[in-house]
């Protein structure tokens, strides 16, 4: 298989550029500081703490907003390691005019720590950032992208604005802040705001996030985290394919599944339209929520908080000390269990938590 690899700047280098795309603002009360549910109690294991940045590998900017440029997150992401930013004292919006792509290579470690002052916006014109591990265009690293523990991407203290992938249709597309094939992935910390994808299809989604195929089928670990205002064809928020998650004191709050038609789409339809914040489908999978509360969210189909179709029925849902309301499924859901449609083994576990 092909080998590639990008040029790598060296540690600490202030990756900074002209022109600005950094702009001064108030992002951190939107989508740059820690977010999540502050009333969560779900004790967080180690592997899903944020990462101890301390030591970057390298830093984006020189102290300025102006130094804090898109092309500075690009190549610091392509470049890997521990990336931090240095734009000065007060939040700002980097406006990516091009999306960061991890290269495979550039591992097995990249970490990108916003310091809760930082914003990276699609514009409403493209994904922020994107990791495939069978992406041959990012470099092929082993003879089974498909389940290789590397590259681990952390995203912590750090907040993905008005992404969209619509129209980008890799392994299915989806994945408007954040698409992820391979590898491991973690967000800790970190505000989702008014993210896109394709607005139809029926196994496309992912407003905020997309997943696939990770390492051993371990989990994706989504914490302390909040998700506003996503929108797509399925997953307003989150959406994977035989993908596990623990998604532990975050929040959920107006994402909508818009599609039509359901999956598999019914004739006549383009399909989508469930999983109003989360959307899961696959085989052997398990989901846990705890300490998180999901309102407000909305699918035209099926699961206006959650859409979980084991094919099998060997996956599991579990739900601990959360809130789950006002989430109206205009299609369909699994009764007893409002807003939320769950085919898998047995039924979904509740503890602790409010549902209605």
């Amino acid at each position: 298989m092909p080998q590639s690899g990008a040029a790598t700047p060296s540690g600490r280098s202030g990756l900074g550029s002209a022109p600005s795309s950094a702009s001064p603002g108030r992002p951190a009360a939107s989508a740059g500081a820690a977010g999540g549910n502050s009333a969560g109690r779900a004790a967080v294991p180690a592997a899903a703490r944020a990462v101890d940045t301390s030591k970057p590998t390298r830093t984006v900017g020189t102290g300025t907003p102006a130094s804090c440029t898109s092309a500075a997150v690009v190549r610091a992401v392509a470049a890997g390691g521990i990336i931090t930013f240095d734009c000065g004292p007060d939040p700002v919006t980097i406006e990516m005019a091009a999306t960061a792509k991890v290269r495979n290579a550039n591992g097995p470690r990249v970490v990108l720590d916003g310091g809760g002052k930082v914003t990276l916006s699609g514009q409403g014109r493209r994904r922020i950032l994107y990791m495939n591990t069978c992406d041959p265009l990012q470099g092929w690293t082993t003879s089974h992208c498909n389940n290789q523990d590397h590259p681990q991407l952390t995203v912590q203290n750090l907040g993905f604005a008005n992404g969209d992938a619509t129209g980008q249709r890799t392994d299915g597309g989806g994945g408007g802040a954040i698409f992820v094939r391979g590898g491991r992935l973690k967000v800790v910390n970190s505000h989702f705001a008014d993210n896109r994808c394709d607005r139809t299809g029926p196994d496309l989604g992912g407003a905020a996030i997309r997943v696939l195929d990770q390492h051993d089928n371990q989990p994706v670990y989504v914490v302390n985290s909040t998700f506003t205002g996503g929108s797509c064809a399925n997953g307003g928020a989150l959406s994977s394919i035989g993908v596990s998650w623990e998604v532990l004191n975050s929040a959920f709050r107006g994402n909508a599944a818009v599609g039509n038609g359901a999956n598999p789409a019914k004739p006549g339809t383009p399909g989508g339209g469930s999983g109003g914040a989360i959307y899961c489908d696959g085989n052997e999978f398990s989901v846990r929520i705890a300490g998180t509360t999901i309102e407000g969210n909305d699918a035209k189909e099926g699961g206006g908080a959650i859409f979980f179709v084991s094919n099998n029925r060997t996956g599991t849902l579990r739900i601990e000390g959360s809130t789950v309301r006002r989430n109206p499924s205009h299609g369909f859901e699994t009764d007893g269990f409002p807003g939320i449609f769950f085919l898998g083994a047995g039924k979904p576990v509740v503890t602790g938590s409010t549902l209605r």
